[in-house]
């Protein structure tokens, strides 16, 4: 039973079966064997019943129906229905069943089997039950309970039936029909002979026609129709209804009867002509269970071997199974719309759907038919078995030659063509010569023969020039006129790295040649010629045969397909070569099989009166109608059907949240559209992840794994095989939950931890910059303050003794000897003060000595003391010299250089003894034997003097420890000791040394040897 939706694009109710595109499902496709019932849900979805399971079909994949753990497991299915409101109710064995809503109901007041389920015109449910039930046979669904109807008991009823006034037909005792008050029956008389089982099929039409199949072997057996209240068989050309045993009957939505049988496979009935379809055409199975018609005009079969589809398609192919014979070769279209195709072995003639074959001419079989013409008169030319004949008025006639006897032997016919004066010519071809003939003929009279190969090499095509003559083209793409028995050269045709074959040659009515070439299209106009190809946008350029349609758009017939160019682009392109033309194709999914005969014999292509175009195909003639839209306006249901995440399988029925740490996410999605599933297109969009539509094809899952907690939102949309996109779509919501690392106060939390390590680290920063700044500043008052005690106690006080020098030598000027004792006094503490100013300078730039030896320089220092006292001095060195940090070294230089001049100065001492000694600490020793000092001056200095201050300070900068003894019996000593790890720039040099000493040792010892 049909959907009840309107079609938008149904089967042409004009072709035969083998004539529409044909899909075939079996058992190693996934499918059932022997599926019982085959329906279509709102949403799109295809369900097929088979035995006691439900499947549901998306037109790629195959998966089970919804659990019905409501009803028991053996419930044997007998028919299925979807309406309009979005149910699926199935009639079984047990009982009524609806799934709506993922969620079965099972109609409690119901306790027997269910045969048949329709819905009528305002979708009210209809079952008939099983015989003998109390309540009736005929039953309406109201809600959750039946109302039932005919209380007469009877037979099982195996078919029901709304017809166009609404009334409900279905199988009694006989045949019954509910009008919504009474009951009424028909058929009585055949059931005083009754068949094995009755009525098993019902369909009406829209004309108020009621068809009904009739199981068993009675009289009333077989396929008719009602007529005033009686069945009446049918019986047609190729069927008669008295032998059919059916099955069950469907009405399309284009009103054609199709007959379901039980051993004979399928039937199809319309304007009365039968068309039978079997396991020998290519159905699945001869037993057929049922028919049913998608909203998309697409028929389903379920017979005992699979599932089979068929579908419109905009090509129509005529080959043997349509009643050709043998490969067709040339094509005429003939102005009483029939169209005749000459083939190996007969003349086809297609009129009315019908195709009828001639297979004798002029009493001889037909072997060959070459090249068909139409003149004005209407007579048809042809080339059959190397001759010229003539068909009027249903007889052949063959043309004679100059002596009247008839002409035999002419060799191939090739083309023909009428000039403005009446003339038809012909061009012959010997096969064995390859010679060509060029022909003209008038009042069935040859009147001239005239060997044209010399002169036009591989002649092969003919066209009238409207103005006087003929275009003659060659097979290698060559354009020659002929008049007056002359053939100038035209066109040398198109340059080319490969050779040009031309496959055929067309005049339109504007007098422009076309050949369709295996480089491109040829045009020719006044002798211009210009080709397009796929430079300018063709999908491919070897080209069969070319033809403009009424709207005056360019037909080609290709390699790749058949190609439609508007009448704006041809005419664009004409006037700028360059330009692009938008071409239309029709591939094989479309039911194009382009080709040509080996013979390119003409016309390989021709429009009918009808406006419908033919072409020679490779093994077919197909016919192609422009005036007829074949696009499917149906935008493609679209469906979420579930998303599994990291193995874990989700419904899309109910909000998703996704565990913790979710990484391997597949979302699954479908479109149903049933007519082309291989031109379908998806977009989908994960909201929250994806910024634009990404584009899958025809994949029909979309994959992440790098998706972080949060919200997202899945969208996808389709289109149709023709494009048509169903730009709703549908969308799936879903959460991934936070790991406890990944909430928001966790964020939180540590963003502010973070920001309180980043004002911690802050503080921390300004803090030692601070000290740094600090400690700069101490350095550069340590150091002036440095500066200012060398000044002070070696440089100022130079200097103040020079003036005093200078005084004395003043008040004794006239005492010339000790004014020379004065100058030279002067002169020596003169170049002391350079001295310590040189000094001075030298210790704010580099190390107190070039060597770093600070023996060297504490015995200059001696050395310099000497000059200004007659003390005895000595210097000791103990321990090995190590290297000294430089800053470190000349602040011990400092301090001893203070000390030995404090001794040579003040001491007023007979000896000085310094000692230096490097051990593990750096030891300097300076002992007078002078008069000492007191005790409060031996710890804070003199007053307004930095030499002992200074010497305390320099120190403490170095960590090191400074004591001073001293006593008028044993005079000073000032000891300075430094740690090592201060003053050594190898601190562990020390310790390399004593493991040194202890080595040797223990070889002393015979511990070590020395080889080890």
């Amino acid at each position: 039973m049909a959907f009840l939706v309107d079609t938008a694009w149904a089967l042409d109710p004009h072709r035969l079966i083998s004539q529409y595109a044909h899909t075939v499902w079996r058992v190693q496709d996934g499918f059932p064997r022997s599926p019982i019932a085959i329906t279509q849900t709102s949403d799109g979805y295809i369900w097929i019943a088979a035995g006691t399971g439900l499947l549901r079909f998306d037109g790629v994949r195959m998966t089970p129906g919804p659990s019905q753990n409501s009803f028991p497991t053996n419930i044997g299915i007998n028919a299925i229905l979807g309406t309009r409101d979005g149910s699926l109710w199935m009639g079984t064995y047990t009982g009524l069943y609806r799934l709506k809503d993922r969620t079965w109901f099972r109609f409690p007041s119901h306790e027997t089997g269910v045969q048949n389920i329709i819905a009528d015109h305002a979708d009210t449910v209809w079952i008939t039950q099983y015989q003998g039930h109390e309540k009736g046979l005929l039953c309406q669904v109201t809600g959750n309970d039946l109302k039932c109807y005919d209380e007469s008991g009877g037979t099982s009823v195996e078919a029901l039936a709304e017809d166009s006034v609404g009334d409900i037909w279905f199988g009694c005792l006989m045949l019954c029909r509910w009008n919504r008050a009474s009951m009424s029956y028909f058929m009585q008389e055949q059931m005083d002979h009754p068949t094995d089982y009755g009525v098993v099929g019902l369909a009406t039409g829209s004309d108020g026609s009621v068809w009904v199949a009739m199981d068993g072997t009675g009289p009333g057996a077989g396929v008719g129709y009602l007529r005033d209240g009686q069945f009446v068989s049918y019986v047609a050309p190729g069927f008669d209804g008295t032998k059919i045993r059916a099955t069950s009957l469907l009405m399309d939505s284009q009103q054609t009867l199709w007959i379901a049988t039980g051993s004979e496979g399928l039937y199809h009935i319309h304007d009365g002509r039968a068309d039978h379809y079997g396991s020998a055409q290519g159905l699945s199975g001869d037993v057929v269970a049922s028919i049913f018609e998608d909203r998309e005009g697409n028929l389903w079969i379920a017979t005992d071997g699979g599932v089979d589809l068929f579908r419109d398609v905009p090509i129509v192919s005529f080959s043997s199974r349509e009643g050709l014979h043998d490969n067709a070769g040339v094509v005429l279209a003939r102005e009483d719309r029939s169209v005749w195709v000459g083939t190996g072995g007969a003349l086809a003639i297609i009129q009315g759907g019908s195709t009828s074959l001639i297979t004798e001419a002029d009493g001889h079989p037909v072997q060959d038919v070459d090249a068909l013409l139409e003149d004005h008169a209407g007579q048809v030319w042809l080339g059959i078995d190397r001759t010229v004949m003539t068909y009027q008025a249903g007889k052949f006639s063959r043309i004679k030659g100059l002596d009247g006897r008839p002409l035999e032997n002419m060799g191939d016919i090739l083309s023909f063509a009428e000039d403005i004066e009446g003339n038809i010519w012909a061009i012959a071809e010997n096969p064995p010569t390859r010679v060509h003939h060029l022909l003209r003929i008038r009042d069935h009279r040859l009147q001239e023969d005239t060997e044209i190969t010399a002169r036009v090499p591989q002649s092969h095509f003919l066209a009238a020039d409207p103005a006087g003559g003929m275009w003659i083209g060659t097979l290698d793409g060559k354009l020659f006129h002929y008049l007056s028995g002359l053939a100038k050269a035209v066109s040398a045709g198109q340059s080319s790295d490969v050779p040009v074959k031309v496959g055929s040659f067309y005049i339109d009515p504007t007098g422009v040649i076309w050949a369709a070439t295996s480089i491109g299209l040829y045009r020719w106009e006044r002798g211009a010629l210009r080709v397009l190809d796929s430079r300018n946008g063709l999908p491919c350029s070897r080209l069969f045969a070319a033809i403009k349609d009424a709207s005056g758009s360019m037909w080609l017939s290709g390699k790749c397909g058949y190609l439609r160019i508007s009448a704006d682009d041809v005419a664009n392109w004409s006037a700028q070569p360059e330009s692009q033309v938008r071409a239309t194709m029709l591939g094989p999914l479309d039911g194009a099989d382009p080709g040509y005969f080996s013979k390119r014999i003409q016309p390989g292509s021709v429009r009918s009166k009808d406006g419908r175009l033919w072409f020679i195909g490779y093994s077919t003639v197909q016919m192609i109608d422009p005036g007829h839209s074949y696009k499917n306006q149906i935008p493609p249901p679209v469906h979420v059907e579930g998303l599994i995440a990291d193995g874990k399988s989700y419904s899309s029925s109910s909000p998703i949240t996704l565990p913790p740490l979710t990484r391997d996410l597949e979302i699954d999605y479908t479109a149903l559209s049933f007519v082309l599933p291989q031109r379908m297109a998806f977009r989908y969009m994960l909201d929250g992840r994806d910024t634009s539509w990404q584009d899958p094809g025809l994949r029909r899952q979309a994959f992440y794994n790098d998706l972080r907690p949060g919200y997202y939102r899945f969208r996808v949309i389709a289109s149709n095989n023709d494009g048509v996109w169903n730009t709703t779509g549908a969308s799936l919501a879903f959460h991934i939950a936070p790991a406890w690392y990944q909430t928001n106060w966790f964020r939180l939390a540590a963003a502010l931890a973070a920001l309180l390590l980043l004002a911690a680290i802050y503080r921390l920063r300004v803090r030692q910059i601070g000290r740094a700044m600090t400690a700069r500043f101490d350095e550069r008052l340590a150091e002036r303050t440095r500066i200012a005690r060398d000044l002070h106690d070696t440089f100022l006080q130079t200097i103040q003794g020079s003036k005093l020098v200078a005084d004395d030598a003043l008040d004794t000027a006239t005492d010339y000897s000790r004014m020379r004792q004065a100058m030279k006094t002067l002169s020596e503490w003169l170049a002391r003060a350079t001295l310590e100013g040189r000094a001075s300078l030298n210790s704010l730039r580099t190390s107190t000595t070039e060597v770093n030896d600070l023996a060297e320089a504490l015995r200059r220092a001696i050395e310099e003391c000497r000059t200004h006292s007659s003390m005895e001095t000595a210097l000791q060195v103990t321990g090995e010299v190590q290297p000294m940090h430089p800053v470190v070294r000349d602040e011990v230089y400092r301090i001893g250089y203070e000390a030995i001049r404090n001794a040579c100065v003040h001491s007023h001492a007979k000896q000085l003894w310094v000692d230096l000694s490097y051990l593990k600490d750096l030891t300097l020793s300076v002992r007078d034997n002078g008069t000492g000092m007191d005790v409060a001056l031996a710890e804070k200095g003199k007053a307004g003097h930095f030499g002992l201050l200074g010497m305390r300070e320099r120190a403490a900068r170095i960590a090191a420890k400074l004591t001073i003894k001293s006593s008028a019996s044993e005079g000073t000593v000032i000891e300075l000791v430094v740690p090592g790890g201060v003053i050594y720039s190898h601190p562990d040099s020390r310790r390399r040394k004593l493991r040194g000493i202890v080595r040797s040792l223990m070889e002393k010892l015979g511990f070590v040897s020395r080889q080890a």
